[in-house]
């Protein structure tokens, strides 16, 4: 249904969200369970009506994502409902790798720090308020793995029934952090564009009914959690935005809202206003978007994922065509490693920073030391790199034991050579 006056209590319960907007005609909407435009079929975003907000109103906020609660789609009241209040992630001054990949300043910000150990639970927490406000009942999802585990967690906080869709042969971490919290754990045989197909047939069918979607038809809500990395980035920085970031891309969409969080924080005149650029990483093994980079394409051909880097399996990736667009505004690219390249930066982070990644941390650091390397990121400029998840849910990836067995002595101990 297309724009009526909405009701006070509306404008209340989704904070300062004025309506739905689709991204490529600019129709507006009523706040409703849509992702979809009916006319041109393009995706639906949260539009706003901000007013005044200032660092102060921000700093004198909760230590997690509602210290942002003017800047995105919740009540005013939302850090006193039940939710798993996700956010305020450290950004970790990153010398000594710097030093290693020749880099004058780096961060990275590490999400792993997460009530489920993975930036999903951003999204899912916004998603949580609008289910929440729509009366639905049940939480469900299409996932990768950190996705289902922060829905399955934030569903159980909240006192929603949670059903979770996932590809077969998921990391058992993954699957374990997803059904531990009491909730249905179906996989599908498939790769993560079949679960998704399903999930959008279940939505049109009477056995989805009060199942809120948060990816699917609550997505316009579920994507502005990304935006609360941009604004704590610049905020953590002291309030300026960083000179190059790098992003992982699995549908697209952090990348586009980190990128959105950016520019509302300039028109609000809480940053200045001055260039950046945006880096998106992938791994080779599923990379439709890199791939398209590479050949001057704006078109994205859908491939079968092939890679470690699971959680970011995403063959045919929603946002690609836009995060394609914001590469190129910003000067940035869309890049790519291999899975050994995965593993090597995996191991790279954790040994100069005390960061475990998992292999999506892997793939943004393994791009980073690619564009260094390839010296198509300027070394003296401030830099991001982000870790979305924590590398206990893929130790399938990587390699790393014991150094040695030895007796109880002293002497055992230097002739192993350990002394």
């Amino acid at each position: 249904m297309a724009m009526t006056a909405t009701e006070p209590t509306a404008v209340r319960a989704f904070g300062p969200a004025a309506a739905l907007s689709c991204r490529e005609c600019g129709e507006r909407y009523d706040l409703a369970p849509r992702f979809a435009c009916e006319f041109c079929f393009g995706p639906l975003e949260v539009a706003y009506d901000f007013g005044t907000v200032t660092r102060a109103d921000i700093e004198s906020g909760p230590a997690n994502i509602w210290r942002y609660r003017h800047l995105l789609p919740v009540p005013d009241n939302v850090a006193e409902l039940p939710n798993m209040n996700p956010g305020l992630t450290p950004l970790v001054r990153a010398d000594r790798l710097a030093a290693e990949l020749g880099l004058a300043s780096l961060h990275v910000k590490d999400d792993s720090g997460n009530p489920t150990h993975s930036f999903k639970d951003r999204v899912v927490a916004i998603a949580v308020e609008a289910a929440r406000n729509f009366g639905f009942t049940t939480l469900s999802c299409s996932s990768t793995g950190n996705l289902a585990g922060a829905v399955g967690a934030a569903a159980a906080r909240a006192g929603f029934g949670s059903c979770v869709f996932i590809p077969a042969g998921l990391e058992e971490a993954k699957v374990v952090m997803a059904a531990v919290y009491g909730g249905r754990v179906v996989a599908i045989d498939g790769n993560y564009d079949d679960v998704n197909r399903f999930c959008s047939e279940l939505i049109g069918d009477e056995a989805g009914e009060g199942w809120g979607f948060v990816n699917v038809n609550l997505r316009p809500y579920y994507g502005e959690g990304s935006k609360t990395l941009a604004y704590e980035i610049a905020e953590q920085l002291g309030w300026r935005l960083p000179e190059q970031i790098v992003v992982p891309i699995a549908s697209g969409s952090q990348l586009t809202k980190i990128d959105k969080g950016f520019q509302e924080l300039v028109e609000l005149g809480l940053v200045e206003d001055r260039p950046y650029k945006i880096f998106g990483a992938q791994a080779t093994g599923c990379s439709p978007v890199a791939q398209a980079w590479e050949k001057g394409h704006d078109v994205i051909q859908p491939v079968k994922p092939d890679t470690i880097a699971k959680s970011l399996a995403i063959g045919n990736p929603a946002d690609g065509p836009y995060v394609l667009d914001i590469a190129r505004r910003t000067g940035g690219s869309v890049e790519h490693v291999g899975d050994d390249e995965v593993v090597e930066a995996i191991s790279l982070l954790a040994r100069t920073e005390g960061i475990f990644a998992e292999t999506a941390g892997g793939v943004t650091t393994g791009v980073l030391h690619k564009l260094v390397r390839e010296g198509r990121l300027d070394p003296g400029a401030e830099t991001v790199v982000l870790n979305t998840g924590d590398g206990l849910k893929t130790l399938n990836a990587v390699s790393a034991g014991v150094t040695a067995t030895i007796a109880p002595s002293l002497k055992a101990f230097t002739e192993a050579g350990l002394a």
